[in-house]
């Protein structure tokens, strides 16, 4: 039997609505929307992270300006005592200048510990800027992306009104017998129930065929099909 080649259009014509189906179910679900969403929401988490991270840096820079002035209110205090002629021991004087010394180097080590924190704090600065401007892109994009997917969706349903009508008049045209054939494999294969055959190979499976199987084809003994995947085989 001479398959009518008019099967790979048909076949052709099939795939395209398979794919623009798809396309259009995951278009009306949002797919693209949902997962432009995502990026932004990952994106606001990245930033409210950084935000939580300099918090507890002001915080951290809060506590040791409040330890500093303490220090530094008690070194005075101590500092005083030893000018003021109110400690005249001389042992007392030197344990209140020993004292003056501690307090003093207490503050100095504070006061780099401050410093670690205000540079740790400018660098996050920094990244929560950055991270602020690439959130605000995001929330734009998705917005850009909604519209985008508007008119695809929009685009697509034209292109399948197209092509139904084209497969209509195609199934009209090839006989009922083989177009039954051609349906039930199409289930059955993905999608797939008909392919060429190029110099002996199935473009269905991309198997050679074997020569005595070309050789019965060539005699057109009935429905030609790969002898390895079974599909129509339209010469």
């Amino acid at each position: 039997m001479r398959v009518d080649p008019r099967l790979l259009d048909l076949q052709e014509q099939d795939s395209a609505i398979d794919r623009l189906e798809a396309r259009r179910a995951a278009l009306e679900r949002g797919e693209p929307v949902m997962e432009a969403r995502r990026a932004a929401d990952e994106a606001e988490r990245a930033l409210g992270e950084l935000r939580l991270g300099l918090d507890e840096l002001d915080r951290e820079a809060s506590r040791l300006e409040h330890e500093i002035d303490s220090i530094g209110r008690k070194a005075a205090d101590e500092e005083a005592r030893l000018y003021d002629g109110s400690v005249a021991n001389a042992r007392e004087l030197d344990a209140i200048r020993r004292e003056v010394e501690n307090l003093r180097g207490r503050a100095a080590a504070r006061e780099d510990e401050l410093l670690a924190v205000m540079e740790r704090r400018e660098a996050i600065e920094r990244d929560a800027l950055a991270a602020e401007a690439r959130a605000a892109e995001l929330r734009g994009e998705v917005d850009r992306v909604r519209g985008d997917a508007e008119r695809e969706l929009a685009a697509v349903l034209e292109e399948l009104r197209a092509r139904t009508r084209a497969r209509e008049a195609l199934a009209e045209a090839i006989d009922a017998e083989l177009l039954d054939l051609y349906e039930r494999l199409r289930r059955q294969k993905k999608g797939v129930g008909a392919a060429a055959l190029v110099d002996g190979v199935c473009q269905g499976c991309h198997e050679q065929l074997s020569a005595v199987e070309l050789d019965r084809l060539k005699r057109g003994d009935g429905i030609p099909r790969c002898e390895h995947c079974r599909r129509i085989l339209v010469p």
